[in-house]
């Protein structure tokens, strides 16, 4: 049996007296590629967050192995949804990937010429080899996201976190990103959160449905039914191209 790379147990979560994730367990494995879905405020960036350790649970831990072992940290990779990255600050695109490896370069000395070649694989994955001299001042933002997914992934994340990557990826740059997605999977767990049910159903291999508590569900090959019953939503989903959307059916909500 696999073993698993995070432990969720019994997590209870929120802010300002108010509950947001109740009772939620979870384990997640490596090379696993984990969709996590669910309505507006129904807690998915808050299991980002502790994931991450940005927050502290009310109740129940967040485990972590690597081997079988448990460690105290994985190497994680992140790129959420909004970035704060100060555009003025003068900073290359190619340094801005090559800060992702900064952790692992001993100080005041260059990289190492493995990782200078590991920068400039990402560079090429990413479309920016022949921009990497540009500040980041003169990129558009579809452009700037490309750049923070690069160093994001550089030091080969045990885990890599993508938060609505919709919202971020550039349409130029859209099919070309769905299709390195499997290609990093193959070195590192990715977890994928995502309002837009088609994409998420059509690439990963397992799903958790956030809404206050989290309903597991091995495989993608989910029905109306049970997305209906965990959303408390009508669901429908249709094709668009190769890249299916979800749509909510006209509903109303019981108050």
């Amino acid at each position: 049996m696999e073993k698993e790379l995070i432990c969720i147990e019994h997590l209870t979560a929120g802010y300002e007296g108010k509950t947001v994730l109740r009772d939620v367990s979870l384990n997640i494995y490596p090379k696993d590629f984990l969709g996590i879905i669910g309505p507006n405020g129904g807690g998915k960036t808050t299991l980002l967050k502790i994931i991450l350790g940005l927050l502290k649970p009310r109740e129940g831990q967040v485990r972590f192995f690597r081997d079988g072992v448990e460690t105290d940290a994985l190497r994680i990779g992140y790129l959420p949804q909004m970035n704060r990255i100060d555009r003025r600050f003068p900073i290359s695109v190619r340094e801005v990937v090559a800060s992702g490896l900064a952790s692992e370069k001993p100080r005041f000395r260059d990289y190492t010429p493995t990782q200078k070649e590991r920068i400039l694989e990402v560079l090429r994955l990413m479309g920016l080899v022949d921009i990497r001299e540009r500040p980041i001042s003169d990129l558009s933002g579809g452009q700037l996201q490309r750049v923070l997914l690069g160093r994001s992934m550089v030091s080969r994340p045990e885990v890599l976190i993508l938060d609505e990557p919709n919202s971020y990826v550039d349409k130029r740059f859209e099919s070309h990103f769905y299709k390195l997605l499997p290609e990093i999977n193959k070195e590192s767990c990715i977890i994928l959160v995502s309002h837009d049910i088609g994409t998420v159903l059509s690439m990963v291999k397992n799903i958790a449905c956030v809404n206050e508590t989290l309903h597991y569900h091995p495989g993608a090959d989910l029905s109306p039914e049970w997305l209906e019953d965990k959303y408390a939503c009508p669901i429908e989903l249709i094709g668009h191209g190769n890249l299916p959307h979800r749509v909510l059916k006209n509903h109303t909500h019981n108050s």
